[in-house]
C-alpha cells in the first residue's frame, strides 16, 4: 500500500457553552454549511449532521492524518471563530471545551445516520439513545 488508508468512522457530540440555545433556526443553515465546509478541508467526509438548539452530532469518515481531538478542536475552533465574527457578529456564541466522541461500526451506520438526522424529533418525542445523549449531554454517570 503506498498511502495509508483508513475507514474509521466516528459519531461526535457537543454542546454550545453551558447549553445555551444558541444554534437558532436563524443561524443553524449557515453554521451547518460552515461544518461541512471545515469537514471538507479536512478530508473527513460527512456522512451525518443535526442537531437541537444547544449541541449538534456529526458522524465522519475521519482522514487517516486527523487525530479525533485536532478534529474536534479544528471543527468547532472555526465555527466559533465564524459565528462570532461573520454570521452573528457581536453576539455571543461559545462551544462546550469538552467533546463526545464514539467509534461507529460500518454496519451500524444506516441507524446512526438516520438517528443524528432526525434530532429534533428524537428531542421532541423523547426517543433518545441514552449513550448519545444522557452521558455526554446531561455529563458523567
Amino acid at each position: 500500500m503506498r498511502r495509508p488508508f483508513s475507514c474509521v468512522y466516528v459519531h461526535f457530540v457537543w454542546a454550545t457553552y453551558d447549553r445555551l440555545p444558541l444554534i437558532t433556526p436563524e443561524v443553524e443553515q449557515r453554521l451547518y454549511a460552515a461544518i461541512h465546509a471545515k469537514c471538507k478541508e479536512l478530508k473527513c467526509p460527512v456522512r451525518a449532521l443535526g442537531g437541537i438548539e444547544d449541541h449538534v452530532h456529526l458522524l465522519v469518515r475521519l482522514h487517516p492524518d486527523v487525530t479525533q481531538a485536532q478534529f474536534a478542536r479544528d471543527v468547532k475552533g472555526s465555527t466559533s471563530h465564524l459565528m462570532t465574527h461573520e454570521i452573528t457578529p457581536g453576539e455571543f456564541f461559545k462551544w462546550q471545551g469538552a467533546y463526545g466522541a464514539f467509534a461507529v461500526e460500518e454496519d451500524r451506520l444506516p441507524p446512526r445516520i438516520a438517528y443524528i438526522r432526525r434530532q429534533k424529533e428524537h428531542h421532541g418525542d423523547g426517543t433518545l439513545d441514552d449513550l448519545m445523549e444522557t452521558i455526554f449531554v446531561e455529563g458523567e454517570p
